[in-house]
């Protein structure tokens, strides 16, 4: 029997798992680059084009988009991050930092932010929409956006990733 679908399994879960499944590559990632020999830090700084944020910035806003969405759609403060971050083991732990704070909030505030007003901050101004239409989209959009240009950078860098790495192992 399923259950029905709430913002925060629609959200939370969704976050958790994709962004756990980025710790995963992130490991995979070091392992690359021991077995070639090189810094893994290389990577914090590769792009697919020019004109585009690195890998480190990809990693950053995928987690921001997650704290922020369940911060939003729950009225609580979201965890300030500093965006400094050097090294893929300071990645993995933003990653655990966010996992972390979105487990932590409590579903209850979560559901029912169907209709709730929500106002996102823009260098154009804000914008405001319903909890559901930001969750559906914009939030989720914008965090596949950037996990999947995460992997892409990496598996455009040798890294042995493929889809099943992705997608994560099958869960209810």
């Amino acid at each position: 029997m399923s259950q029905q679908i709430t913002m925060s399994s629609a959200s939370v879960p969704i976050f958790v798992r994709m962004l756990r499944n980025v710790g995963t590559w992130l490991d995979k990632a070091e392992a690359h680059a021991a077995a070639k020999k090189f810094e893994p830090s290389v990577y914090l700084a590769t792009r697919l084009a020019v004109d585009m944020l690195p890998f480190t910035n990809q990693i950053q806003i995928a987690c921001d988009t997650a704290k922020f969405c369940v911060a939003r759609l729950a009225g609580v403060d979201s965890p300030k991050f500093d965006d400094g971050e050097t090294t893929l083991a300071q990645l993995r732990q933003r990653i655990d930092a966010t996992i972390a704070f979105i487990k932590s909030v409590p579903a209850e505030k979560i559901d029912g932010s169907e209709a709730k007003e929500v106002t996102l901050p823009r260098r154009t101004g804000p914008i405001q929409m319903t909890g559901e239409a930001y969750l559906k989209h914009f939030a989720l959009p914008n965090f596949f956006f950037h996990v999947t240009t995460a992997y892409a950078l990496l598996r455009h860098n040798g890294v042995d990733i493929g889809k099943m790495d992705y997608l994560g192992a099958p869960r209810d």
